[in-house]
């Protein structure tokens, strides 16, 4: 029978690559570790690894435990995370992976209401530009990812809760703004402003230029959304952000945008989840609130 402690044992071989140091991390002698995966050589009368001098490499039945390591052990600590906040007299946390970097006023209106809601239940939002969203769904990390280009696989239940468009934003003096729409081609000269991200997933590439096989002339990366809109507004370039984001910005006075294309670029934003369940109600009442603001602004 396999073990949560063989997991673990087979986890850390696989990081350390040795018995003693892998021994170190689970605070374990040598002997132990030895002895505990004897019984799962035995029991299946195959080898976890090998040597290769003084390293160990897992074998083919070793690798298939580190796989079955990597989905249970995460889903382990998150349980025991919940359990010590329930212990600590709270609920728990909801975790929250942006991958739409400028939705993030957005989602503030959101939270502010799910924590009046759910007083003893933190929030922790994750929205680093390397992030993987669907990996970390799938690894436990997190618990909801915020995405405007959902991957769907069977293991992963998505909710629309916001449409939007995506505009070029430009200053107000822009040659551009005097056109109903802007073309591909266009953009042949200008500066384009974005967030740090590869360009494969900026959706003014993706749905824009590229399929067009158009470009800009240079591409500058700024990581925060007010320092783009700052740099836009003086003239140093364009960039392409959600039209509500542009209504409700302290540079609205300053910027103008027109649609990308003749129909324009239009997103809509996901909540995605595990299908897996939600024994404490914190991801189907995020979504709820999520789906009743969008309602509310709709009106």
């Amino acid at each position: 029978m396999i073990e949560r402690q063989h997991l673990r044992i087979v986890s850390a071989i696989a990081q350390h690559g040795t018995m003693t140091e892998a021994a170190k991390a689970l605070f374990l002698t040598q002997s132990a570790l030895s002895h505990a995966m004897k019984k799962v050589e035995n029991s299946f009368n195959v080898p976890i690894w090998r040597k290769e001098g003084r390293t160990l490499v897992l074998t083919q039945a070793g690798k298939s435990i580190l796989s079955l390591a990597n989905r249970v052990l995460p889903q382990f600590e998150h349980a025991e995370a919940q359990l010590r906040k329930i212990a600590e007299g709270k609920q728990g946390t909801l975790r929250i992976g942006m991958e739409c970097h400028p939705c993030f006023e957005w989602l503030l209106k959101v939270v502010a209401p799910f924590l009046k809601a759910f007083p003893d239940v933190d929030v922790d939002v994750r929205r680093a530009f390397s992030f993987g969203g669907l990996q970390a769904l799938h690894g436990y990390d997190i618990d909801l990812l915020l995405t405007p280009d959902p991957l769907h696989l069977a293991t992963i239940n998505y909710t629309a809760v916001f449409d939007y468009e995506q505009v070029l934003v430009m200053h107000r003096g822009h040659s551009l703004l005097t056109q109903p729409y802007v073309r591909p081609d266009q953009l042949a000269e200008e500066t384009l402003i974005s967030y740090p991200v590869e360009q494969s997933r900026l959706d003014i590439f993706s749905h824009f230029l590229t399929p067009a096989g158009c470009t800009v002339k240079d591409h500058r990366k700024i990581e925060t959304t007010e320092i783009i809109l700052q740099m836009v507004a003086s003239g140093r370039g364009i960039t392409a952000l959600p039209k509500w984001l542009i209504d409700e910005s302290r540079e609205v006075q300053q910027l103008g945008y027109r649609p990308l294309g003749e129909h324009g670029l239009k997103k809509t934003l996901y909540l995605g989840h595990r299908k897996d369940s939600d024994p404490l109600g914190f991801v189907d009442a995020f979504i709820e609130l999520a789906l009743s603001h969008n309602n509310v602004n709709n009106d």
